[in-house]
């Protein structure tokens, strides 16, 4: 019994899933959840399965997200495929952005440091979108004057 309760998703996820679509003032059995449990972890072997399948017929060892969509949509879940692309899509946009992101953030991070309120990159005297090996910032202070320095 054990093994087999540690083959389905937790169930405290999956009941705080399940909180939020009634009222807040109804309450969800025990049966219930574990019913949802084992219904939902059954769905996710069964459509991991057929993209792992996939995998093995292409000779690859791991399953990625085009796999699980395309495992959907071969199991006649085109609604959820749909669904599952558009978040693949934007989480790979947000993966792409996220090192700029922390590069502007220790920007910000320093500007609030120094007082300064504005940084851009420079080098060789012309601005660059990304930062490289040699890189003087230009900092205008809160008067408006501008300098030239390199990071701390």
């Amino acid at each position: 019994m054990a093994d087999e309760q540690d083959l389905l998703l937790p169930i405290a996820n999956v009941g705080r899933i399940m909180k939020q679509i009634p009222p807040p003032s109804a309450k969800i059995s025990k049966e219930a959840k574990e019913t949802m449990q084992e219904c939902v972890s059954e769905f996710i072997k069964f459509v991991t399965g057929e993209a792992s399948e996939k995998c093995q017929r292409e000779n690859r060892k791991t399953v990625n997200g085009d796999d699980i969509c395309w495992a959907l949509s071969a199991l006649g879940f085109d609604d959820h495929a749909e669904a599952i692309v558009r978040y693949l899509h934007k989480y790979r946009e947000f993966e792409r952005e996220r090192p700029n992101q922390r590069v502007q953030n220790e920007v910000d991070s320093t500007r609030t440091k120094s007082g300064a309120s504005d940084y851009k990159c420079i080098q060789a005297g012309k601005q660059t979108e990304t930062p490289t090996p040699i890189l003087l910032f230009e900092v205008t202070d809160q008067n408006g004057n501008r300098s030239l320095t390199k990071p701390f």
